[in-house]
């Protein structure tokens, strides 16, 4: 790959390659980004649950503030990036300075914004949910269905991914007549497919590829990821069929990920007395310099905290300086790992390039996170009621458009919106049944509880 070839203006859904259109106060990517903070899908984070139960007399992280707060971060990761590749290759053209100086931040910022739009209720549970109601199915049930699908597209349900699901989200055209769904731009969906590959080739982290680890588009999206492939020159990996290598900004997004929910997670904990201001401490200072009495010190950051009241004000300054200090140290290691990148063979994220040291702090947050947030007790719970609630509205939808001629079946049908057409044909039921997925996956953590509810009979609904 060539950092020349990496961007474009091309957008998913125009029928012919266009030139840039001046515009003198956004750039392409700017207008990705407007288009995705103005959009329905993206106002529904704000009920979706990032780690903690929602909502609490203590206002923790929701799906939609950890997306902004990746943004914030990820725009300021992609603009100390960029800078240092337009400084390194002074020959290249003026477009291409001004690209890397003054756009890719934009790029990076619609991406982070966007990279949890495909997440369905109930956090990551939500997604095993799904996956293990059509892995359970039983009977005529599962014959129907994995008679009417390729494995291929059966594979988009059982190993359903949030990452799929948000490139079918922003590309998709639903209900509407016009292609290419959100129109946004070839670099920002790129930036955003951490796992290019099918589903069938997906899950498989035993051949030492990140780009299968998950997976990064359904079946219904193969065209639309391929031609974004070939747009920009991104490789196939040899031996396979459909797996691509990672765009070399997909790192860029996730690492802002991988900085925001390592730190986040833990202000929160903190917020619901979890943690102690004194483990958040001895968590996050170790990663600031040892020697020294300057800023960037563990002495300096020690004295700022020490002029702090609150305890929660002395855990955001901590925070603030901790991503301060990851910006810089993952600007420097995408650039020592740049030709790995351009070859698409760099096999893990960048927060696991750090030097030995920063990396076994870093697992120590990791370990720290899943024993004592993760596997909370209020977390926990939420993980179970989404799986039942979530399971339990795919078995009456799916069962309704399998037996659409049973009364209580034409009901179920009509309470989908029109947004996700039905055609009830025994030939497309693969459409039919990402339809629904579409609608469940897009509900909020209360909308799907109150649905849930009312058409099990646990609360009669009023008339309205």
């Amino acid at each position: 790959m060539k950092w020349e070839t990496l961007y474009t203006d091309r957008r998913t859904g125009e029928r012919e390659v266009k030139g840039r259109t001046y515009d003198p106060v956004r750039n392409p990517f700017q207008r990705d980004y407007d288009r995705i903070i103005f959009s329905s899908a993206f106002r529904r984070l704000q009920n979706k649950t990032q780690v903690f139960p929602l909502p609490g007399s203590v206002f923790v992280h929701n799906r939609l503030t950890h997306s902004l707060e990746v943004t914030s971060v990820g725009r300021s990761l992609g603009k100390a990036i960029g800078e240092r590749i337009a400084a390194k290759y002074p020959g290249n053209s003026t477009e291409f300075r001004e690209f890397y100086r003054h756009e890719l931040a934009s790029v990076i910022a619609s991406a982070c914004l966007s990279h949890d739009i495909g997440n369905p209720p109930f956090g990551h549970s939500g997604e095993d949910a799904i996956r293990t109601f059509f892995e359970g199915m039983e009977g005529d049930m599962r014959t129907m269905i994995t008679d009417s699908l390729t494995e291929n597209q059966l594979m988009d349900f059982r190993k359903f991914e949030g990452n799929s699901n948000a490139l079918r989200v922003l590309t998709h055209n639903y209900n509407e007549p016009e292609p290419g769904g959100y129109r946004l731009s070839f670099p920002t969906l790129a930036s955003i497919v951490k796992y290019p590959c099918a589903s069938l080739e997906g899950f498989n982290k035993h051949i030492g590829l990140i780009a299968t680890k998950k997976s990064g588009f359904f079946d219904s999206e193969i065209p639309t990821y391929v031609q974004i492939a070939e747009t920009l020159e991104i490789p196939r990996i040899e031996g396979h069929n459909l797996v691509f290598a990672r765009h070399p900004y997909v790192y860029i997004t996730e690492a802002a990920d991988d900085i925001c929910y390592r730190v986040i997670d833990l202000e929160d904990a903190h917020r619901l007395h979890i943690v102690t201001l004194q483990t958040f401490i001895d968590l996050f200072l170790p990663f600031f310099d040892e020697e020294g009495e300057g800023f960037g010190s563990q002495a300096y950051v020690l004295r700022k905290i020490a002029n702090i009241n609150d305890d929660n004000q002395k855990v955001q300054y901590i925070r603030a300086s901790w991503i301060n200090l990851m910006i810089q140290k993952m600007a420097d290691v995408f650039m020592e790992h740049e030709k790995e990148l351009l070859a698409g063979t760099l096999q893990q994220d960048l927060l696991n390039c750090l030097p030995e040291r920063e990396s076994k702090l870093i697992d120590a947050i990791n370990n720290f996170s899943v024993k004592y947030i993760y596997n909370y007790r209020s977390v926990v719970e939420i993980e179970i009621a989404g799986y039942n609630i979530i399971g339990g509205l795919l078995k009456e939808f799916v069962h309704a458009i399998l037996y659409p001629k049973q009364s209580r079946s034409g009901k179920l049908i009509r309470l989908v919106s029109p947004q996700f057409p039905l055609t009830l044909d025994p030939t497309r039921r693969y459409e039919d049944i990402q339809s629904l997925v579409d609608f469940i996956g897009g509900m909020t953590d209360l909308y799907a509880i109150d649905l849930y509810r009312k058409i099990t009979g646990i609360t009669i609904p009023e008339i309205k």
